[in-house]
């Protein structure tokens, strides 16, 4: 059978009673009048029709029934206490854990390379990074924040920019292009080895989408239709690094490669930018100390990559 309410909240004020031996210190504990306490033991001993404690006008002491009821509340009152301080205190101490959905690229750029700085700020955290490639409903999925592009989000949730804006970026090796030459429109592309990344979410191929540089600004999409297709980014970047053939990945990710002149950037004008990578999360409402945290260092290392 269930506990009723009422009989909750007088276990709890009978294991203050006893604990304190003394109505006034523990009304004066509890900000209640001794009257009140009084009243709420006599009728939890009605309620359970045993005798809790004995009293006089100057002593008090637990029954044998106190006593065995005390044994079993004290333990788990402690807890709850305990667990409810922790509470308290994650509002102004981050702590705890931090589930973040995230996509592969995003968690390679963003996360991995500074989560020792992270996690060395707030030894109290933990992380725990699940990655997939599609928009993850965090509340649903029991996530506590997700990173993903701005044109994904929906506009409704609560988000902030964690990088600059972003362009896609259409890269090979230079000697890739030294042996098939330099395509100048997204209509070259049928002339070159255009290798292809396959979502895992969805199974489907992501297409090359392109933007005129003129002032008619339209549209064109390239169906990438290379000799490889590849469901992991860095994989197809080695690719490229290799002279296999183009890719098309995020200009953040191949910047060392092209100050290095490991790859070569083409069709730039046709890429225009577009909304980079966003912190999502359930509400601004009572966010706690650990979000809140995330959140300041994730904007923090915004300013690097600009």
């Amino acid at each position: 059978m269930p506990i009723e309410p009422s009989l909750v909240a007088s276990l709890t004020w009978f294991a203050h009673i006893a604990r304190h031996r003394s109505f006034t210190r523990a009304a004066t504990e509890m900000g209640v009048t001794r009257a009140a306490l009084s009243q709420h033991l006599k009728g939890l001993e009605q309620q359970l029709q045993v005798r809790l404690l004995n009293r006089t006008t100057r002593d008090m002491s637990l029954t044998e029934e106190g006593r065995r009821l005390l044994d079993v509340l004290q333990p788990s009152l402690t807890a709850i206490e305990r667990v409810v301080s922790e509470l308290n205190d994650s509002h102004f101490e981050p702590s705890g854990l931090i589930r973040i959905n995230s996509s592969r690229i995003a968690a390679r750029l963003l996360i991995e390379p500074h989560m020792g700085e992270f996690l060395a700020r707030h030894p109290k955290l933990r992380l725990e990074l699940v990655m997939a490639d599609g928009f993850s409903n965090i509340i649903a999925d029991g996530m506590d924040a997700g990173i993903r592009l701005g044109e994904s989000l929906d506009e409704h949730v609560v988000a902030v920019p964690i990088t600059p804006p972003l362009t896609m970026a259409i890269v090979g090796a230079s000697d890739y292009f030294r042996q098939h030459g330099t395509p100048q429109t997204p209509g070259d592309l049928t002339r070159h080895n255009c290798l292809a990344y396959r979502f895992t979410s969805s199974n489907t191929i992501d297409r090359w989408s392109f933007t005129s540089p003129d002032e008619e600004q339209h549209t064109q999409i390239v169906d990438p239709k290379g000799n490889a297709v590849f469901n992991d980014d860095d994989s197809m970047l080695q690719a490229a690094l290799q002279g296999v053939g183009l890719v098309k990945h995020l200009d953040l990710r191949v910047r060392q490669y092209l100050s290095d002149g490991s790859l070569v950037r083409v069709l730039a004008p046709w890429c225009p930018p577009f909304p980079g990578f966003y912190l999502y999360v359930p509400s601004r409402a009572q966010m706690p100390a650990k979000i809140r945290a995330l959140m300041d260092f994730l904007i923090e290392k915004r300013a690097l990559l600009s």
